[in-house]
């Protein structure tokens, strides 16, 4: 069994809230005897070897958000490869896993504000090789239920977060499509009992025409997967105004339909009714049509609910014959547009500057927020207000994909 590096070393966190005991519940005060108050947050960020060599990740906190000084490497705990560090919202704990291996250990926060390292459980016994891509692939349904979204093994598996161990797991072979890769959202959506995930394929250089949502019902485990064939990559939703789902295609998908337009359907929006879980047969948008002909994808809510998608400037980003989708996905060439849902959706391009199409959307508490990777070296974490991208709340070296709320 692989077990990550450097895992028992104490992380030091400002303890500025009412640190609880190990299992973050309760009061206490701070080593000095002074009483604590205020969030913390960690932040989970990749920095690439030099001349190819091995990846880390270092898992870094702070008790602020808005200062203009980076986050340090040196002050974090570092682990090998490309890790991932989720949990509940002001849980009281941070569960690191990552691409060494698969297993997940447990660091709780302490009186003295600083992360130990405690149990660890492995997931290999369900097929799980690897933990990757996204935060949102994890889900706490309460202090003795989580879940894990895996797309290579297209299942669910069910975990004890407070016992950690691995308690079961659900089959998705709905999903599995032949030679073809199976994602899961960065941004999940939670509706009384149930987890809503939403599904993309890429397929070489092709992403197939599929669109796929899965809904968990967090009381009995039942699963179920509708899909809808209209067009691929539809990985980001949003609860509309009427109370439906509203879905889109990730820049990723518009990028491929833009290189090649034979190697996918023209990025579209789809509505999904929760209640019936169906998709409405009547409702089909292509997503250039909202930009008079302009490349469109990637559908984010912002901290009320609002809805923005990301508009293609081409100008910002000449494309050459050889562009690979992924380079265009993640340019600095993707406006931001504010989008009215509805039967006929409405778009409004917004003067903030162009930035990544692709990104990593994250919710603090009750504050949106997108990480925009700076090439592959750097992370800056943009907060979303009620008309788009703000301010720079926090940057830090390294790719961000995954941060908590500790408390």
């Amino acid at each position: 069994m692989q077990k990550t590096t450097a895992l028992l070393v104490t992380l030091a966190i400002p303890c500025l809230a009412a640190c609880g005991d190990s299992t973050g519940g309760g009061s206490s005060q701070a080593a000095g005897g002074n009483p604590v108050t205020g969030p913390s947050y960690a932040f989970t960020t990749q920095v690439f070897g030099a001349n190819g060599g091995d990846n880390q990740s270092y898992l870094l906190a702070t008790d602020e958000l808005g200062s203009e000084t980076p986050l340090a490497l040196d002050d974090g705990l570092e682990i090998a490869g490309r890790a991932l560090g989720v949990g509940p919202e002001d849980g009281g704990a941070v569960f690191v896993a990552g691409d060494a291996g698969p297993t997940m250990t447990r660091h709780d926060l302490q009186a003295d504000g600083s992360l130990r390292a405690g149990a660890t459980v492995s997931f290999q016994g369900k097929g799980i090789a690897t933990f990757g891509e996204y935060q949102g692939q994890f889900q706490f349904v309460s202090a003795t239920k989580a879940y894990f979204f895996d797309g290579p093994t297209a299942q669910v598996v069910i975990w004890n977060p407070q016992d950690m161990t691995v308690t079961g797991s659900v089959a998705l072979e709905k999903l599995v499509i032949a030679d073809a890769t199976l994602t899961f959202t960065a941004a999940p959506l939670r509706l009384g009992d149930d987890i809503i995930t939403f599904a993309g394929y890429r397929k070489g250089p092709e992403v197939p025409s599929v669109a796929a949502v899965v809904v968990v019902n967090g009381k009995t485990d039942e699963a179920t997967v509708i899909t809808d064939d209209r067009c691929g990559y539809v990985r980001d939703g949003i609860e509309g105004p009427d109370g439906k789902i509203y879905l889109a295609t990730e820049a990723y998908g518009a990028a491929v339909h833009r290189l090649n337009s034979a190697n996918a359907a023209p990025p579209c929006m789809l509505r999904f009714d929760p209640a019936t879980k169906q998709f409405d047969a009547a409702f089909h948008v292509e997503l250039d049509t909202l930009f008079e002909g302009q490349t469109a994808g990637s559908l984010l809510r912002g901290p009320g609910n609002e809805a923005f998608l990301r508009v293609l400037d081409e100008s910002a980003f000449p494309i050459m014959p050889d562009t690979h989708p992924r380079v265009l996905a993640s340019a600095a060439a993707w406006k931001w547009a504010k989008v009215t849902l509805g039967d006929t959706p409405k778009a409004e391009v917004l003067p903030a500057a162009p930035n990544n199409g692709s990104v990593v959307p994250l919710e603090l508490g009750d504050r949106s927020f997108v990480a925009l990777f700076q090439g592959q070296d750097s992370t800056k974490l943009l907060e979303i207000g009620a008309n788009g991208p703000g301010e720079v709340a926090l940057s830090t070296p390294g790719l961000v994909f995954s941060a908590l709320k500790i408390r």
